[in-house]
């Protein structure tokens, strides 16, 4: 199974860097054929273009600047994202990511009418979400309702996707993990995948 992990985090040393490594050696023993992309160490322009933006309802979005980012990304089977959550929200490389690759043409069509777009990522079948969070989990669930999974699993793969299955394993209060709580939450992500 083709697997594409999406890492969006600036320091390597990170606890996003630490679990992103570990979810990959996971993937790796378990015979996943694994492309990674680490979208600050690709110096992924997040901004969407003027071009790719015009292009956006003509004939063909101008993929020019992210055309192999597209590839891997209709060749996934698998697709797992591992990031921090800033603000309740993506960091913004990632939102950029989503914004510039997950196009029209590629990832959906527009319907002839602007209505309902139609999905076109039919390869995708299991998307898998790591998260750290500052924030207590009742803040995210109560307070906030969860925006970056309605995000993900409603407007994304909801629209792109709808066939492709979706976990998404958080990690609240990150910042004051113990080194215990990150190993219990890193066997989570390896029985997760």
């Amino acid at each position: 199974m083709n697997c594409l992990v999406i890492v969006a985090h600036p320091l390597k040393n990170s606890l996003c860097g630490h679990l992103a490594s570990e979810a990959i050696t996971c993937l790796q023993e378990r015979g996943y054929k694994v492309t990674v992309t680490n979208l600050y160490e690709a110096k992924f322009d997040a901004a969407l273009s003027t071009e790719e933006r015009t292009s956006y309802y003509s004939a063909s979005y101008d993929a020019g600047g992210v055309s192999s980012e597209i590839s891997q990304l209709k060749a996934a089977e698998m697709l797992v994202l591992i990031f921090p959550t800033w603000w309740f929200g993506f960091p913004a490389v990632l939102k950029g990511w989503f914004d510039r690759v997950w196009a029209p043409g590629h990832a959906y069509d527009h319907a002839s009418d602007l209505g309902a777009i139609k999905p076109r990522l039919e390869n995708l079948r299991e998307t898998y979400v790591v998260t750290t969070l500052g924030s207590p989990w009742w803040v995210d669930y109560f307070v906030m309702w969860r925006p970056v999974y309605r995000t993900l699993r409603i407007a994304l793969l909801g629209t792109c996707a709808r066939q492709s299955s979706f976990k998404m394993l958080s990690l609240y209060k990150s910042e004051k993990a113990s080194p215990v709580r990150v190993e219990r939450f890193v066997r989570k992500i390896k029985k997760l995948l």
